[in-house]
């Protein structure tokens, strides 16, 4: 699938109008229209109105984001070395200066336009790696990510897919192969079953490990007994819950895959639990009628929009899920909440949750706000990688 490009054969395509940005994305309307037909996700050189050297990168055309840049040196060649150089100082972030070896079998290896692969997501598990394409061009590249990968981690297989809304955008056809059999990976001594290609094809989101560990950190220290896990999808922060000392085990999901999910990582960290399916938002507010409680809550909702014109919305729905499951924290008692969409940022977060708080009566004492853990690095001009808020909180 690979094209074997080199920088003299590429494409030249221009801007229309300065660029005034550093993003490696370039809007569409930015672009003048090649000449020739070319192929979504083609490797193109790019440069300016003023026909300076901008950069290498992909191009589609039909895509809102035209150009994906991967270079901005004129001296980088865009091939199957370049490809495996980023993949290796990837792994090195993540091995040798994280050391995310010594904690877990299963991390984020690539992070798109945090490890310069714009539109590309790949997942460790244990042997498995799974490979998410969010682009045309790195989907055509898929030859060289592959090599490089099975270099860095010897003897893995790879799952591939194409994410349904990127495929769309971007006109290119990446259905799912075979999915692996279900595996067991482990996380500061933790373990989690990892159902790949289902209906969340990951399996599992690593980028909560860290804020997992904390919130088992703080139940331990304040003797949480009850504890209440909402959209706990793989139960993660319910199993941690229970492993530091948590006793009265609660989690609710409205994905009947979830469910399941959660019940046999509780089962197989040995902890027993109430598993079970149904909308947040009625199943509050009966908790809440019915005057219950809990030590600790935790919500941790899946991304609400991807769109910036439906900020608002998302917004209030947040301030709806929050007042109700503050609603149900005991005085003094532990409140997690999260966001994982990109599109609000933390100060909005922040706000909607002093708004929620004022309307559900309580006051809400902010202990920390955590993000991804560092194997989901993000440049600093690229601000919108940074999606995760993770709000560690009593209610008092």
């Amino acid at each position: 699938m690979a094209r074997k490009n080199r920088s003299a054969d590429l494409p030249v395509v221009r801007l229309k109008s300065e660029r005034k940005y550093v993003h490696p994305l370039i809007f569409q309307k930015m672009v003048e229209r090649p000449s020739g037909r070319l192929i979504a996700g083609e490797l193109v050189e790019v440069r300016s109105v003023d026909d300076d050297f901008i950069g290498r990168g992909m191009l589609n055309m039909q895509a809102p984001m035209a150009i994906r840049l991967l270079t901005e040196k004129e001296s980088e060649t865009v091939d199957a070395h370049f490809i495996a150089e980023r993949i290796a100082s990837a792994v090195q972030l993540r091995q040798q200066i994280c050391k995310l070896d010594d904690v877990t079998d299963a991390y984020r290896v690539i992070h798109a336009e945090g490890d310069g692969l714009s539109g590309l997501i790949v997942d460790r598990f244990g042997d498995e790696l799974v490979v998410a394409f969010y682009s045309a061009g790195m989907w055509r590249m898929q030859d060289w990510i592959f090599d490089a990968l099975l270099t860095q981690f010897p003897g893995s297989q790879i799952f591939a897919f194409g994410d349904d809304n990127a495929q769309k955008q971007e006109g290119f056809d990446c259905p799912p192969g075979k999915a692996p059999k279900p595996i067991t990976i482990t996380e500061h001594g933790v373990k989690f079953h990892v159902p790949i290609g289902g209906k969340h094809k990951t399996g599992f989101f690593c980028d909560q490990r860290d804020n997992r560990k904390r919130w088992g950190e703080l139940i331990a220290a304040t003797k949480s007994e009850s504890m209440l896990d909402l959209c706990c999808n793989s139960g993660g922060f319910a199993v941690y819950s229970g492993v530091n000392g948590a006793t009265e085990i609660t989690a609710v999901d409205l994905d009947e895959e979830a469910v399941e999910f959660a019940g046999k990582n509780l089962r197989l960290n040995n902890l027993k639990a109430k598993v079970t399916q149904a909308d947040i938002f009625p199943w509050l507010r009966e908790a809440q009628l019915a005057g219950k409680t809990w030590d600790a809550v935790v919500l941790d909702p899946a991304k609400l929009t991807r769109s910036r014109d439906e900020v608002i919305d998302a917004l209030k729905k947040y301030l709806d899920m929050n007042k109700l499951a503050m609603s149900v924290v005991k005085p003094g008692g532990l409140f997690l909440t999260c966001s994982c969409t990109g599109v609000v940022s933390e100060e909005q977060f922040l706000d909607m949750l002093r708004r929620a708080a004022f309307y559900a009566g309580r006051d809400l004492q902010i202990l920390e706000v955590r993000g991804a853990g560092a194997d989901h690095p993000w440049l600093a001009q690229v601000n919108e990688s940074r999606y995760l808020k993770s709000v560690f909180c009593r209610v008092l």
